[in-house]
């Protein structure tokens, strides 16, 4: 009996390992939906008189740290919903924790619609995270500007872009508000051609997930999924997933990953589907229910491929099943990407 125990402890501890980082390769990590927070007037413990926290992302955050070097993490990239009120004490949690990956390595934000209005109104996200406290940084590269009244619309970091290199390939990052409009898809399409030499990663909050707006509860898990149709943000001007592609994915050669979230009850998604210019994009959904799933993009250029690993930062092991998507596959894979003739 005690061996078998023994051997149960030795086979749990080795399948709890994080996996060595092949020669060569470096990691984009995603951090998907993070609205899952605790304490005095929050969705989860509403009658609770604690004061706010949020150990699942807290738990992210420390995982990046400990690991930028033996898993050589050279971007990070948060999906949106960053809260789940927007209300200056989930900011204040938010910003205690996304603030220390500063100085550490190059990170992004995107908008989503938790952490606006349904009018795109962002003061408060602009006010924690400004784009005057990302301009010292030499990654960072732009935030959409307009010159309209609405100010707390679209501007002022809801909309950037980044600069990254690794293992001798050059990237451009663009995160995208929820439902972009269009002007903001134009900026994102001039620099997507001013920096045609660079390989391109979008991450926006809504691309993939229920195809159609649900009619019942159980269709955002149960009705059929891909591209999305509908929005949430900016009413006519809101684009969904499937506009997005049409009008700013699909048309640039340099395009290879879009990275999104909001879809919990989807839980995870893929797809990939080819541009105009015949290059393969990778549309990837991660949303694990604002809890201990983070997703690491382990790229390993020898090997043309991109390996996705999906670790649970608060029990320490892999994620192989969910409640929405049961099959290891969801989680745990590679795709294809040219990296190396």
């Amino acid at each position: 009996m005690k061996k078998l125990l023994f051997l149960l402890l030795v086979a749990f501890a080795h399948a709890a390992e994080l996996p060595p980082l092949p020669a060569g390769a470096f990691t984009v990590v995603v951090i998907p939906d993070s609205q899952g927070y605790l304490g005095l007037g929050t969705k989860i413990e509403e009658q609770s008189t604690a004061p706010v926290t949020n150990p699942w992302l807290e738990n992210h955050v420390k995982f990046i740290r400990e690991h930028r070097d033996d898993q050589n993490i050279v971007f990070v990239t948060h999906v949106g919903d960053i809260v789940e009120k927007d209300r200056e004490p989930e900011w204040a949690i938010a910003k205690q924790h996304l603030d220390q990956l500063r100085g550490v390595v190059p990170f992004s934000l995107t908008v989503g619609n938790h952490d606006m209005t349904t009018k795109g109104d962002a003061h408060l996200f602009q006010q924690t995270f400004p784009a005057s406290s990302f301009k010292a940084y030499p990654w960072y590269l732009a935030s959409y500007t307009h010159d309209r009244a609405d100010q707390n619309v679209s501007a002022n970091n809801v909309n950037s872009a980044q600069l990254f290199s690794a293992g001798g390939f050059d990237f451009i990052h663009l995160s995208l508000e929820c439902n972009a409009p269009d002007d903001v898809l134009a900026w994102a399409s001039n620099l997507l051609t001013q920096h045609a030499k660079r390989r391109a990663i979008i991450t926006t909050h809504m691309d993939l997930g229920v195809i159609d707006k649900p009619k019942s509860n159980e269709g955002y898990s149960a009705d059929p999924q891909g591209r999305m149709r509908w929005v949430k943000i900016h009413g006519a001007r809101g684009n969904s997933g499937e506009q997005l592609w049409d009008k700013l994915f699909r048309k640039h050669a340099n395009l290879a990953f879009v990275l999104c979230g909001d879809q919990s009850r989807v839980t995870a998604l893929r797809r990939a589907d080819q541009g105009d210019h015949g290059n393969t994009v990778h549309a990837l959904l991660s949303d694990y229910m604002s809890k201990g799933g983070l997703r690491l993009m382990r790229f390993i250029p020898s090997e043309n491929r991109v390996e996705v690993i999906t670790w649970d930062t608060t029990n320490h092991q892999p994620i192989e099943t969910m409640i929405h998507k049961k099959e290891r596959e969801h989680h745990q894979f590679s795709l294809p990407y040219q990296m190396k003739p």
